[in-house]
């Protein structure tokens, strides 16, 4: 995976927030933080080591960060330290090939790592008793890795991949992975994409891959990080035995000594891509390190410019304008000297030229004058609420710490940066932006589509890389034979979880209330569950549902769209609105002393919206552009396009988001009749978590949603779903788009069916994870995607199955024959008993991380209450899950995943695979993009 700031993509700004912006000015105290606690030691090789023990979870999280980056890639090879990320995932001398997937997924847990500009880190989280397995395991990929010819070849054309959906395949991956950093730097290698090209991941050999290993990965260039639940002496031990007899090279790393020179003009740089919908722009300056003294008071900027629908960015160029369809900024302040940037995607028909005007306006604004007071307060309250979510997790808690170190330096700036924001004067913000955001010193990278390259001109030719850029004559590792290899540890006793219990209560008016209490941590969630969604939309009228949850936070009868955001910000507390297909919601978090202001707007929002006609505008216009966006993704577009081929002559059938055709068609009228029809306290269910005893909870319950009127007529019932449509197979073609995403879907079954626990496994096996079949058969074999899946969404009377690839166009039809091939093997054979044990622990491991959040236990009763299943189903299921058998999960896949049974949907450029598929698919359709018509029976204009 790649991490940096620079990838930022689409994402529309739906946080909203809550009072009168002056009024909670002087009463938006920062809450306390608790500090992350650590221990730190070094062993004489040089390790670091940090350790956080926490008795109150089951887990553990192990991280091993290493002072290589992007920035630390050979010339010739960007992307050379994310190409190496994936090789750590392979063998050692005494581990083949997925062994740690089996020590990770396969008992419960997860692993993954990401690759920044300054770092490369690895994370797994585990069961608690999983723990010494896992520190002899990082220390076998530091000291013995293989990385021998088949596994480089294999894992560099799953990285082309990843390469092709993130950056080829995306509308807005050139501007973001490629012209933002070669614009926004001259020297430093900053300036090279992290993900790397095609031609230098083509020319890399296997001994720039080994010297690479041998350069870098050695204990004193990492950090060991352990948070969770453990006794320190036996992890000293541990860390010990396996990490301490590890050598260094005898030479040292090389570090990166070029210094990027100031910029002294403004420069423009023109940059175009295929399938660009809509025109963007991104300014950008040079900026400090992490470490600088000016770093705080640029991220307070940041935040003011861009955090959410009070911002200064998001006020003037999304709403008050209407030019920009997403407004942002980004404080990138990495080891050495950054970057900061704002940009926004224009609005349909909005130019660059307007919307670089306008960011100049934003920017010269803060240099000419001090924010406010209050804006100064709700950057803070943000910041400090981002860092109340990260420490929820033990994993959290253990990348703030390596980000501490890798990053500013000092893993302490942990438990000191929050103090150093709160520092932060209006004179430091207005300070930082006359020092660094000089109109004269700005890039400014303008991005549009490649048809408006002016005639004559051609892209400029990637240089040709080196044939070689290191040789490498140091020990090759091998995998020893069976009866040589070293053993992994024992493991121990299991640690047992100890769950929340949810109470409840019903309030006068019908209102369901749930609370459970289950952090100590102060933030609290409010998630508000309405059993009405896209079913109920009119006829012609995809969307309307959706909408109108939307529209939720977007202005009530006594408070405007803007005086809701930023009343909700300036409390350091998010709020926002949704339509799904079966329900709307509506959720809030905020920190405890805060709730009581935040969950009365939350109430208001509920009962009261005004689905103002100016407003609709606003949001239709948006959702419009969003759908522009969409359809040049593959991924996206087939998501779209699955409920109008799965439910098909259903009142599912049609886009719950709404389509060109019929979000125009929408009325405040519509909106308004939708949410009288639904929004009842006797149709809905009011869920609190985290921070919060029961009492509480229903006290706060009655005071701000008691008054909530329950209409005297009947609620209507909501429909059964009874899908009935043939199975179909679609190419849907976009031209000049980097991948194809391949689709196999098909109706599946209710929440309450009795076959829904062996159906979870089922799909579970086949694509629940990087050990799941469909990965193992398409990413891991063949390198033919970056990932391969498939998800089972059950609903209250039916839902659905789908199993998913992207990969390049050529591939699109082999993809799908492997897909085909594994759903119909489940059904044929036995799942194996160990298998059937791993895929098990899975689903147990990830549905125990999602109740350590506030919002992922507020998710789950929210929906256990939706579909009727009993609180208590809390501790029930990992025993409900246990109990399926191989015949179960057999039985399941030959009732719901036969591919005969199965529409096909493969988005793309169909002029590379469109021949191979009607070879297999003779009823295959192909539509043109640009004749996709997502209301019509057809899909047909």
């Amino acid at each position: 995976m790649l991490r940096t700031a620079r990838a930022a993509g689409l994402a529309f700004l739906l946080a909203t927030t809550a009072l009168a912006p002056a009024a909670l000015a002087t009463r938006a105290a920062a809450a306390e933080v608790p500090p992350i606690q650590f221990k730190q030691r070094t062993l004489p090789n040089g390790l670091k080591v940090f350790t956080s023990r926490d008795p109150s979870t089951p887990n553990v999280a192990v991280q091993v960060w290493y002072d290589v980056g992007s920035k630390d890639d050979p010339e010739g090879r960007s992307g050379f330290a994310h190409l190496f990320e994936h090789l750590m995932f392979k063998a050692t001398r005494n581990m083949p090939s997925e062994t740690l997937d089996r020590m990770t997924e396969d008992v419960g847990g997860f692993n993954n790592a990401s690759t920044a500009d300054d770092y490369t880190d690895y994370y797994e989280v585990v069961p608690a008793n999983h723990l010494e397995r896992l520190i002899w395991a990082e220390a076998e990929r530091m000291g013995s890795l293989v990385v021998d010819e088949a596994v480089f070849k294999s894992e560099r054309d799953v990285v082309k991949e990843e390469l092709r959906q993130r950056v080829l395949a995306s509308p807005y991956g050139r501007l973001f992975a490629l012209y933002l950093p070669q614009a926004s730097y001259t020297t430093h290698p900053y300036k090279r994409p992290g993900i790397g090209s095609i031609e230098e991941l083509d020319a890399a050999t296997i001994d720039d891959v080994r010297a690479f290993h041998q350069i870098f990965y050695r204990p004193d260039n990492a950090a060991l990080i352990v948070v969770g639940n453990f006794d320190q002496a036996q992890l000293d031990a541990w860390i010990d035995r396996y990490f301490a007899p590890l050598k260094n090279p005898q030479r040292p790393v090389p570090r990166v000594t070029v210094k990027e020179p100031p910029r002294a003009k403004a420069g423009v740089f023109e940059g175009y891509g295929p399938n660009v919908p809509l025109p963007a722009v991104v300014l950008s300056w040079q900026g400090p390190a992490a470490r600088d003294p000016d770093a705080p008071a640029l991220k307070v900027l940041d935040a003011i410019l861009s955090a959410g629908k009070s911002s200064r960015l998001y006020n003037s160029l999304v709403y008050d304008k209407q030019i920009a369809v997403e407004a942002y900024s980004s404080a990138d302040l990495p080891e050495d000297p950054g970057m900061f940037m704002v940009g926004a995607i224009m609005s349909n028909g909005r130019g660059i030229a307007e919307g670089e005007a306008a960011l100049l306006a934003e920017v010269k604004r803060l240099r000419d004058a001090p924010p406010t007071d209050a804006e100064l307060s709700e950057a803070k309250n943000e910041l400090l609420a981002a860092a109340l979510k990260e420490r929820e997790t033990i994993e959290g808690r253990a990348s703030a710490i390596g980000y501490a170190l890798s990053v500013d330096g000092d893993p302490n700036a942990v438990n000191t940066e929050l103090a150093k924001l709160q520092a932060v004067t209006a004179a430091d913000v207005q300070r930082v932006a006359r020092k660094y955001l000089a109109e004269d010193r700005r890039m400014s990278i303008r991005y549009r589509p490649e048809s408006e390259r002016p005639k004559g001109e051609t892209p400029p030719a990637p240089p040709t890389p080196p044939k070689q850029v290191a040789t490498y004559d140091g020990p090759v590792f091998t995998l020893a034979p069976e009866a040589e290899r070293v053993k992994p540890p024992a493991v121990a006793e299991p640690v047992q979880p100890v769950l929340p219990t949810p109470s409840e209560r019903t309030l006068a008016n019908g209102l369901r209330v749930i609370v459970a209490r289950s952090s100590d941590l102060p933030l609290v969630t409010a998630d508000l569950t309405v059993k009405s969604g896209a079913w109920a939309d009119p006829q012609g009228l995809a969307g309307a549902s959706a909408m109108m949850a939307g529209m939720l936070t977007e202005g009530t009868k006594t408070r405007s769209a803007q005086q809701i955001a930023s009343q909700v910000e300036s409390l350091g507390a998010s709020l926002s609105s949704g339509g799904g297909l079966e329900s709307s919601s509506v959720t809030l978090t905020a920190m405890p002393d805060k709730l009581p202001a935040a969950l009365a707007i939350m109430a208001d929002v509920t009962k009261n919206p005004a689905f103002a006609a100016e407003e609709l505008d606003r949001q239709r216009e948006q959702a419009l552009d969003g759908l522009r966006i969409a359809y040049q993704q593959p991924g996206s577009l087939a998501g779209l396009a699955a409920a109008p081929v799965v439910y098909a002559g259903t009142p599912f059938g049609h886009v719950v988001q709404g389509t060109p055709g019929s979000l125009p068609k929408l009325k405040p009228a519509d909106l308004a009749a939708l949410h009288a029809a639904a929004f009842r306290p006797d149709n809905a269910i009011l869920v609190l978590t985290g921070d919060i005893t029961a009492e509480q909870g229903f006290a706060l319950a009655e005071k701000a949603f008691g008054d909530w009127k329950k209409p005297a007529a009947a609620l209507a019932p909501a429909p059964t779903i009874t899908p009935a449509a043939a199975p179909r197979a679609l190419a849907i073609d976009i031209p000049g788009t980097g991948q194809a995403a391949v689709n196999v879907l098909k109706p599946a079954i209710a929440r309450n069916d009795p076959e829904y626990y062996p159906a979870v496994v089922a799909a579970n096996i086949l694509g629940g994870g990087y050990s799941a079949r469909l990965n193992q058969e398409i990413r891991i074999k063949r390198g033919l995607s970056y990932g391969a899946s498939a998800s089972l969404s059950a609903a209250r009377t039916t839902g659905s199955f789908r199993a998913a690839a992207q990969t390049k166009n050529e591939s699109a039809g082999q993809v799908l024959d492997l897909i085909r091939a594994e759903l119909e093997r489940l059904a044929a054979q036995p799942a194996g008993a160990d298998e059937l044990k791993a895929r098990k622990s899975n689903i147990v491991g990830g549905y125990g991380r999602a109740l350590a959040t506030s919002e992922g236990l507020a998710d789950t009763l929210g929906n256990y209450a939706l579909y009727g299943i009993a609180l208590d189903e809390l501790s029930r299921f990992t025993a409900k899950v246990e109990a399926v058998d191989v015949g179960q999960v057999q039985a399941a896949a030959k009732r719901l995943f036969d591919p005969a049974r199965a529409s096909v949907m493969v988005v793309g450029d169909a002029k590379t695979f469109a021949a191979d598929l009607k070879a297999k698919l003779p009823n295959l359709e192909v539509i043109p993009a640009d004749q996709l018509d997502l209301d019509s029976p057809t899909l047909r204009k």
